[in-house]
């Protein structure tokens, strides 16, 4: 037998595994080209280049081809093309030098400020798509200087007042209820603000976007219901008198392969506070990104505004890459901002093509900063509202500093169906359009609602943290008619309570019961016996749903060691309440969050817990500065 298994493994080789690797520069100047997309379409392998264009794919896929076509894009050049021989080679090298669009410059009036909008010269496939570049309406132009002005008012971005939720009497308040979040965007945000050696704004610090920025393990649904739930109780880290809860929530994961069809309308504010490195150049390497993910049976339009809206390409079968990235390449800033009139269109062209069954979205990409027609924040959430009821859900990708307008872009998403992510480099949009590109695209649960009844014989007072701006009425819990939040597939949620549990003596944080003059019934239905210290219910709709259905989970009063996802999800918790200088922060420090998620980063195969141990030590640094 043993001889028979050594001969078995002597005949048995591993799988061949073959490296294409090399370089991809600019033909004109011999420089490398960072973030250039190397694809091999056949076998849906891809690459990005580094900052000196250099790229490398490692498959065992490979092997078995005997020629492969490889193909290198990059915004504001042409794709470049070449067959390989791959049978009986393990390490190719294949270089690619791509040459730039050369460009003429077609003059498109928007809003009555002259946008120059450049367009290829009359070469390869362009011209269909310049036929496609559709005239924008002229209107009255913006007052004289609006641009000149628009830079030197300084910041303005905008932000959402948080007040930070208090701690509740469990025997006046037993029920808690409130809205999921998927946003991610606070900590993109924040981090932008740390990386320029700035602390945050505090309202601009969302514990619970910064906590759910993060992918959490919790275990995949295997029932019928498209969403999981996770729960763990353990001691405050920042209050050892105090319990700390989590709740997960995992929604099912899709490979994108299986994804339904996408209809999807890109809509790119091209107005002229979006002219800046770090808003429309970013847009177009990020929209690269998610066209290069495209499959034949996915479709996409463009529609742009500035002073008016316009529909620059019509619906294109996703296969059709070259022509969706020329009419992105074309895209130049310029004008004021008339992003309700963008919405209409866009949603229109998403009407028009709406797939049944499909994931039909608008994926919008703005500084926010709407400032011609309908623009203020009640009149947008109004039109969302109205415009949601045909099955068309939006994204809202926020870009760019001194003028963001955070506040409108989680608005606009809370009330599209949707989610809200702030870019702030590539790696991001990466993030946002590759690995989690079945949560961006498709809603897997719709309206989900929690609702937390904590028991009073074991909990003297709860605070949920984070998720000021997701409190809903206890009665909207079950009231199908209110909305709520959206999960995409493979989104995690996790939400944290703390807890002051009952005989917790003297706590400082204890609120004073209220005196009232019809008493209520102080027996709770399930006695202290039963050891439950919480009772979650979540409901959620199927995406085409109209009604809800409802989830239970029974937590025990059982207190143990936090886990790696546990542990991590506290530390930046706690990291949230030291940006806010949160009066719940009791003994909360950097020191401790950074010992904290350095021990759980895991496998953290994309670094992002480790950028987070940089990023706290950066705001311990700031802070000591800003004391001196």
């Amino acid at each position: 037998m043993k001889a028979a298994l050594l001969l078995l493994v002597l005949f048995v080789r591993p799988p061949t595994v073959v490296t294409i690797h090399g370089r991809v520069t600019d033909s004109s100047r011999g420089n490398g080209i960072a973030g250039a997309s190397i694809v091999i379409p056949e076998l849906n392998l891809s690459a990005q280049t580094d900052t000196a264009g250099r790229y490398n794919i490692r498959s065992t896929g490979l092997a078995a081809n005997g020629t492969v076509t490889i193909e290198a894009r990059r915004i504001g050049y042409f794709a470049g093309k070449a067959s390989v021989a791959i049978r009986g080679r393990t390490d190719i090298t294949l270089d690619f030098a791509l040459a730039p669009a050369m460009s003429r410059l077609d003059e498109v009036i928007v809003g009555g400020i002259a946008s120059v909008v450049a367009t290829k010269a009359a070469k390869g496939g362009s011209r269909n798509a310049d036929r496609r570049m559709q005239k924008l309406s002229a209107q009255a132009p913006p007052a004289p200087g609006f641009i000149r002005q628009a830079r030197e008012r300084g910041n303005t971005e905008g932000y959402n007042v948080i007040n930070e939720n208090s701690y509740m009497l469990a025997r006046e308040r037993p029920l808690s209820t409130f809205s999921v979040d998927v946003d991610r965007a606070s900590y993109s945000n924040v981090r932008r603000f740390l990386s320029s050696g700035q602390r945050p704004p505090i309202d601009a610090v969302r514990i619970e976007e910064m906590v759910n920025y993060f992918p959490y393990d919790y275990q995949n649904p295997v029932s019928a219901d498209p969403v999981s739930i996770a729960t763990s109780v353990a001691a405050a880290p920042w209050n050892s008198s105090h319990r700390l809860v989590l709740i997960g929530l995992k929604a099912k994961p899709i490979a994108t392969a299986s994804l339904p069809p996408n209809n999807l309308v890109f809509l790119i504010d091209v107005s002229g506070s979006m002219e800046s490195p770090d808003k429309l150049p970013l847009v177009k390497s990020a929209f690269e990104l998610l066209v290069n993910q495209l499959r034949e049976q996915d479709r996409v339009s463009i529609v742009v505004y500035a002073g008016n809206a316009g529909l620059v390409l019509r619906s294109t079968s996703g296969s059709n890459k070259q022509e969706i990235l020329d009419a992105i390449t074309r895209l130049e800033a310029g004008g004021s901002t008339a992003g309700g009139a963008g919405l209409r269109l866009a949603y229109d062209i998403a009407t028009q093509n709406f797939i049944r069954e499909g994931n039909n979205r608008v994926i919008l990409a703005t500084d926010g900063d709407f400032n011609v027609g309908v623009s203020s924040d009640a009149e947008m959430v109004r039109l969302i509202e109205e415009r949601r009821k045909s099955g068309v859900f939006l994204t809202a990708l926020g870009f760019g500093t001194g003028n963001l307008k955070d506040s409108k872009m989680e608005q606009m998403a809370d009330h599209g169906n949707g989610h809200y992510a702030y870019v702030d480099n590539l790696l991001e949009a990466k993030k946002v359009f590759v690995r989690e590109l079945g949560a961006t695209l498709r809603t897997v649960a719709k309206d989900v609602k929690l609702q937390i009844e904590f028991n009073p014989a074991r909990v003297a007072a709860y605070r949920l943290i984070g998720y000021e701006n997701r409190l809903l009425n206890d009665a909207d819990f079950a009231d199908d008619t209110k909305d709520a939040g959206d999960m995409g597939a493979g989104h995690t949620v996790t939400a944290l309570y703390e807890v002051i549990p009952v005989g917790a003596a003297n706590d400082p944080f204890m609120p004073k019961a209220s005196e009232l003059r019809y008493k209520r019934d102080s027996a709770p239905q399930h006695t202290a016996a039963t050891q439950e210290l919480l009772y979650v219910k979540l409901r959620y709709k199927e995406p085409d749903g109209s009604t809800s259905k409802l989830m239970t989970r029974v937590v025990t009063d059982a207190v143990v060691s936090r886990n790696r996802d546990f542990a991590f999800a506290s530390a930046v918790a706690e990291f949230g309440l030291l940006l806010r200088d949160s009066k719940f922060k009791g003994k909360a420090s950097y020191a401790g969050v950074v010992e904290t998620a350095r021990a759980n980063l895991g496998s953290d195969p994309d670094g992002l817990r480790a950028e987070f141990v940089r990023l706290v030590q950066k705001a311990a640094s700031l802070d000591v500065v800003a004391r001196q």
